[in-house]
């Protein structure tokens, strides 16, 4: 079974901020794809960028955080995978972006199309999709203005991009109902919610590829 995660800081590890530019990681075995493919005891490929949207290039910090850009590039490079887990809209939410939380689930969607799409799984068939509904945000420390009104918009991705996991056939997880993001800055997660989370993720990973 070859599981990829395709994510973004969230999925990287990354620490809450206390300040703007640090990149504090957790350690190795934390995150919650570690604490997933443990729990499963399968390896897991993890590719989870800090900043990286659904479609959109970012007019800040670069066109490199688009993840439709590079996704197809992941799926040539880590075949043949039988699932691919998208947990990404976090930074759709960002006030820059101005989107609402169904063009925030169309976004991830439109990744799911691509996998389902693609010659990435064995055989040259698509690999199975895991849309994951990010964890909504609070408007906190050193984020609150970038995120400012992420509050109600991250809150209206879960049932919309629950709509678009039965309308494409793919599984669907709200994250937001396992665990909350760490109030030091309103985005991020504790260790304790990587590992809440990563168990519940292998959990819906083996009911789903049973």
């Amino acid at each position: 079974m070859s599981i990829l995660v395709f994510g973004d800081s969230n999925s990287h590890g990354t620490v809450a901020l206390t300040a703007l530019g640090a990149f504090d990681r957790h350690p190795p075995g934390v995150p919650w794809p570690d604490v997933m493919a443990e729990a499963l005891g399968r390896p897991v490929t993890c590719e989870g960028q800090p900043g990286r949207t659904t479609v959109h290039d970012d007019p800040i910090d670069g066109p490199h955080k688009n993840g439709l850009a590079v996704l197809p590039a992941l799926l040539e490079s880590h075949r043949p995978l039988d699932l691919v887990v998208v947990m990404l809209g976090t930074n759709d939410c960002k006030a820059r972006f101005a989107l609402r939380g169904w063009d925030v689930a169309a976004g991830a969607a439109r990744l799911a199309q691509e996998v389902q799409r693609s010659q990435a799984g064995q055989g040259g068939a698509a690999p199975d999709v895991l849309l994951v509904a990010p964890v909504p945000v609070e408007e906190a420390g050193v984020l609150a203005e970038m995120f400012q009104g992420g509050r109600a918009r991250s809150r209206a991705v879960a049932p919309a991009l629950r709509a678009q996991a039965e309308r494409l056939g793919c599984g669907f997880v709200d994250a937001g109902r396992l665990v909350s993001v760490d109030p030091v800055d309103g985005v991020h997660l504790t260790a304790e919610a990587h590992r809440t989370l990563g168990r519940a993720m292998a959990e819906a990973v083996r009911t789903r590829l049973r």
